[in-house]
């Protein structure tokens, strides 16, 4: 990066911050979210080699948007989808947010049983609008000042595209445009589209239909296409009116149903692959048309600014997924837990690496430097605060805490390296698996420096694995370091005090599972 570039930047944001920049100078944002995207479900590798899941995957547009800016290989964020998105709205940790699991129907757990554990009263109706004052909204929520309420505040046209997933059915936080967004293309309550099939009106009259796109119903279009469209028409609204706008382009993609894409389906279809050792089955074949389809996506958005030079060089786009990749067999190909994000164990739902690591990439025109990569640790609420300083909104009030730790300092000086610890709260039961062992069940854990803690709560297993050496996470060395183990085991458990996180009792009981630094 060029000196006189940095110090251009230091002064457009101190401008900004000050009030002094003309509403159109202000930059333009792209969030760009994927659905249960794993960390190798691209050909772009995040790891410090290709792999063989890179090759599996075709995705020219996530290479062209590294080639353009920055990637980031130390990206977290939590294991389940609401949990995250929570997150990225509010700038909290999951811990003191308290929507701990995924969301849907209004005063519904999504919850597994369980005969030993009882689960604490989370919050399963979401964040809502601090704005709210029915006792409907109030019950079981979190209310929060959002992200994108405090852009609008600040001159920003905010479009909401695809899913939300943050607030539950008949809530005010279930409708993004009570979220802050002058524009709500297809989001609500569901966490998944009823069909990616416009023939099939995308699942309209199921609970989980995508509503808001009725015009493409009965057409021969697919879900990830029909809202790309949407975005790009709601973008030329701003633009005209020379006002900066925010875009969270949140794809359903590409989570479940794997409905078939047939623009690219065929290329995969039973094609050998050298991570399976076996040809591609059609699950796996229409999963891997969900990503180049997303990929698609993401390349139309780019032609549509490139298109117009000075909206691109006025317009930052980030990239990331809400959780790992699938990993359980009755929806994936391959060895259950091992195949689907390798070289990380485990996926969605799990503690491991392959249910918190992310794909994530920035492109910031004047900032980033391109083709470079970054090893700083990022986790999802830190986009909340870094987005409002890429904006140049310097004071701003919240109802919330925000844990979340701005990186655009590391984008201006990639060199600038800090520690960030990153810890992750899930007293919750997954509905899809308990498998303690592959690091499902209720769990808290910690990442600092090399080390990755799990601690389990029902039977307080406390594992730890070296993720610099061990990315695999096959061997537990908590018994090989115990003064690791015990530091880490106290700073989480401090940790979880700090913000009053949840926790399950025991049904025999009645009394609450200690936390991880209390005597074993």
């Amino acid at each position: 990066m060029k000196n006189n570039t940095l110090k251009n930047t230091f002064l457009w944001a101190s401008l900004a911050g000050a009030g002094m920049l003309p509403a159109q100078e202000r930059p333009n944002i792209i969030m760009f979210l994927v659905d249960d995207m794993g960390w190798q479900d691209t050909s772009v590798p995040f790891y410090n080699t290709k792999t063989k899941l890179n090759e599996r995957y075709h995705t020219p547009n996530m290479e062209r948007l590294a080639a353009m800016g920055v990637k980031f290989t130390e990206a977290y964020a939590c294991a389940i989808s609401s949990p995250t998105r929570c997150s990225l709205m509010s700038g909290m940790n999951a811990a003191r947010h308290r929507v701990t699991n995924w969301t849907l129907d209004y005063d519904q757990k999504t919850d597994a049983g369980s005969d030993v554990l009882q689960l604490p009263d989370w919050n399963y109706n979401g964040i809502q609008p601090d704005t709210v004052t029915r006792a409907h909204d109030l019950k079981n929520a979190t209310l929060i000042t959002p992200l994108p309420e405090i852009l609008r505040q600040n001159g920003y046209y905010t479009i909401h595209c695809g899913k939300a997933h943050f607030g539950a059915k008949t809530t005010a936080g279930e409708n993004p445009a009570n979220m802050g967004f002058d524009v709500n293309i297809g989001g609500g309550a569901n966490g998944a589209p009823g069909s990616y099939l416009g023939s099939r009106n995308f699942g309209a009259g199921t609970q989980f239909e995508v509503l808001g796109l009725e015009k493409y119903h009965g057409q021969d279009i697919f879900l990830t296409e029909a809202l790309t469209l949407e975005a790009i028409e709601a973008m030329k609204k701003p633009i005209a009116e020379r006002k900066p706008f925010y875009l969270y382009m949140s794809h359903y993609a590409v989570h479940a149903p794997y409905d078939d894409d047939v623009r690219f389906s065929g290329k995969y279809r039973g094609r050998p692959d050298a991570q399976l050792n076996a040809g591609l089955n059609e699950n796996e074949s229409r999963y891997a048309a969900l990503v180049e389809g997303m990929d698609k996506s993401l390349g139309d958005i780019l032609d549509f600014l490139q298109g117009q030079p000075e909206v691109a060089t006025n317009t930052i786009i980030l990239f990331m997924s809400d959780n790992g990749g699938q990993a359980l067999n009755n929806a994936r190909q391959g060895l259950e837990n091992r195949d689907q994000n390798y070289p990380a164990r485990a996926g969605k739902g799990s503690a491991f690496m392959g249910g918190v690591h992310e794909p994530m990439m920035v492109y910031w025109p004047g900032v980033t430097e391109a083709g470079t990569e970054i090893s700083q640790r990022v986790m999802i609420e830190d986009f909340f605060p870094t987005i409002l300083d890429m904006a140049g909104v310097e004071t701003y009030q919240t109802m919330q805490v925000i844990d979340g730790i701005s990186f655009v300092d590391v984008l201006h000086e990639p060199a600038a390296i800090r520690e960030r610890t990153i810890v992750w709260h899930f007293p919750n039961l997954w509905g899809e698996t308990q498998n303690r062992e592959e690091g499902y069940g209720a769990y808290s854990a910690i990442l600092k420096g090399d080390y990755h803690l799990i601690y389990h709560w029902e039977t307080r297993q406390i594992r730890l694995y070296n993720v610099k050496k061990d990315i695999g996470e096959q061997n537990d060395i908590a018994g090989d370091y115990p003064e690791v183990a015990s530091e880490l085991s106290r700073e989480l458990a401090a940790y979880l005090r700090s913000v009053d996180a949840q926790r399950p009792a025991y049904k025999a009981t009645g009394r609450l599972c200690p936390y991880p630094d209390e005597d074993r």
